[in-house]
């Protein structure tokens, strides 16, 4: 990749997305005058402006995607998905535009192309192994079967940590399903998704199919009362996902929700430190910890408590900080208020006893003063009555719990409301096989930091995580109804 600065990412922005909605096939204006500033999360600066879309804009697009509905529904499954392929390959192509626009808007430093193309491609084939089962019937005069059929208009609420991601990994299936997208992306960070309808364009899916509609609050409360919409997705806080269900609970539509996390990594004294102990950091750096699935709870057995905390806060204290175009680990927070939240968590983790190891506040220098950062911390001595052994920070906030033995660890995994992901370091295999069991987690990893590694694992949450499942041959039923029917001839004999 060539390094350009702030000034010619912004006019790289502004040439490569349209600053309007994407609806019915087009780009159009706004209803309303508002407007979105986005921000490089690593100056404070301006990088682009989309509009604030309003009610007015989230039904035209639902319309739209009404309207296009029948026929792509209608359209063979196999060519359903030679169109997905298409985008994927699209995706492929413009892999380093896609990871560089994400970068800039989030504030994640650059680490190589974007990797979204697998994701539509590996759902593109199961488009067109969708199939229902036989029935056995009360006569042999008579057929019963199931058909799996899409529901029609889906509402897809993107968040601003990863928006390419979160936002193919909800898309693609729904569409591969045979329905119509409508898809609100965070105000925050709206451009990759933006990008990737315009890919999905250019890709051969027909006009309306798929809509991105830029906007805030009032955007995403018209999306999800819109008495149109039939399946609704939402990616994001556990507190808004309960807003959202209850605004589909109106108009009983079914709501799939991947929700916040307290991921624990679990430290025996037999764990390889050497493998753990980067991944554990890397997972935490990695988008400033601003990811569901970070492990943010290390849970580590009383033995191995010091030299633990020894060797994190050494890696700690040499992560290199920057923004998006930085030769860095660990970038900026999303925005200002995020930056504030994390240090408000921080500084009630020191007022109720934890101590702090590293980290705890805003880095100095100049570099830094202008963008949303904070430098990533360590707390030892948590205990499970503290805010930050149990609530989601979202930021680079690593805490320390201590444990006796296999029971209590997985007493502390499990011993909050949340259920995402679950990491275990031990060379015990026998271990290893019960804790995969007893964890309440929707993914488990046995001697591997971060999520990934199986091609198809399902992804979803237990309890307050959400519920489910995206990233597999599963994600495609989750956009599906089932109708039964029975097929008998006109003069048939009823036998029932």
């Amino acid at each position: 990749m060539t390094a350009i600065n702030s000034t010619e990412a912004a006019a790289w922005v502004a040439g490569l997305v349209s600053s309007s909605h994407l609806i019915g096939g087009r780009f159009v204006p706004s209803t309303g005058g508002a407007v979105i500033d986005v921000l490089d999360p690593g100056t404070g600066r301006t990088i682009g402006r989309v509009p604030d879309g309003t009610a007015e804009d989230i039904d035209s697009a639902v319309t739209a995607a009404a309207e296009a509905f029948p026929a792509w529904r209608d359209l063979s499954a196999s060519r359903r998905a030679a169109v997905l392929h298409k985008w994927g390959t699209l995706c492929a192509e413009h892999a380093e535009d896609l990871a560089l626009l994400e970068c800039l808007e989030v504030g994640r430093p650059y680490q190589g192309p974007a990797s979204l193309s697998a994701r539509i491609i590996f759902t593109a084939g199961q488009a067109d192994k969708l199939t229902g089962q036989s029935l056995p019937t009360t006569t042999p005069d008579r057929l019963a079967l199931t058909l799996r059929e899409p529901f029609g208009v889906c509402g897809c609420i993107v968040p601003w940590n990863a928006p390419g991601a979160l936002m193919v990994s909800v898309v693609a299936p729904a569409l591969a399903a045979g329905n119509s997208v409508v898809v609100k992306p965070a105000a925050d960070a709206p451009l990759t998704c933006l990008f990737l309808g315009e890919l999905a364009l250019r890709a051969g899916l027909p006009p309306g199919v798929l809509n991105v509609v830029p906007g805030g609050a009032q955007a995403g409360a018209a999306l999800t009362a819109h008495p149109r919409v039939r399946h609704l997705s939402f990616t994001g806080s556990t507190e808004t996902g309960t807003r959202v269900m209850r605004a589909a609970a109106r108009n009983l539509v079914p709501v799939h929700l991947e929700l916040g996390g307290k991921s624990p990594q679990i430290v025996f004294d037999d764990a390889n430190f050497a493998q753990a102990v980067p991944e554990i950091v890397r997972g935490l750096t990695f988008n400033a910890g601003q990811t569901c699935a970070a492990g943010t709870r290390v849970l580590v057995q009383r033995g191995s408590r010091e030299r633990l905390v020894e060797a994190l806060a050494t890696a700690l204290a040499a992560t290199r900080l920057g923004g998006w175009d930085d030769e860095a680990d660990m970038g900026p927070l999303i925005n200002r208020t995020q930056q504030e939240r994390v240090l408000e968590h921080i500084g009630a983790a020191r007022a109720e006893g934890a101590r702090l190891v590293c980290g705890g506040d805003r880095p100095a220098g100049e570099r830094y003063e202008n963008g949303f950062f904070v430098a990533p911390t360590l707390f030892d001595g948590v205990d499970l009555a503290m805010r930050l052994a149990r609530e989601e920070v979202f930021g680079p906030v690593l805490a320390v719990l201590e444990f006796d033995d296999m029971d209590e660890a997985v007493e502390i995994a499990n011993g909050t409301p949340f259920g995402l992901v679950a990491t275990a370091w031990t060379a015990d295999l026998g271990k290893a096989v019960a804790l995969a069991r007893r964890l309440e987690a929707g993914q488990v990893h046995i001697n591997a930091g971060r999520p990934g590694g199986a091609i198809g694992a399902p992804f979803g949450g237990y309890k307050h995580s959400g519920f489910g499942r995206t990233m597999s041959a599963e994600s495609i039923l989750e956009f599906t109804q089932v109708k039964s029917v029975v097929l008998a001839g006109a003069n048939g004999a009823c036998n029932g």
